[in-house]
């Protein structure tokens, strides 16, 4: 984590477990509500750390979606 961003150890923990899901080691995608990563982490927590794995992360109907690669995106439509 960036050090500009002290989590407590619950938001710690909530994060290393949804980064250490099968999806996410197998390098998919995994989608969670903004709602509760900005009330767990905090939302530029959050991005600092998607950044720094190098995984894109775009927002869309109140969800985050998380490509767990660093594979290039395109956009198909």
């Amino acid at each position: 984590m960036d050090e500009r961003y002290l989590l407590s150890p619950v938001a710690e923990q909530w994060l290393t477990q949804i980064l250490s899901s099968k999806a996410a080691r197998q390098g998919a995608v995994i989608r969670r509500k903004a709602r509760d990563v900005e009330r767990m982490v905090g939302r530029e927590a959050f991005l600092a750390e998607m950044r720094r794995r190098g995984f894109a992360t775009v927002e869309n109907a109140g969800q985050f979606v998380i490509l767990c690669n660093r594979e290039p995106i395109r956009r198909l439509t």
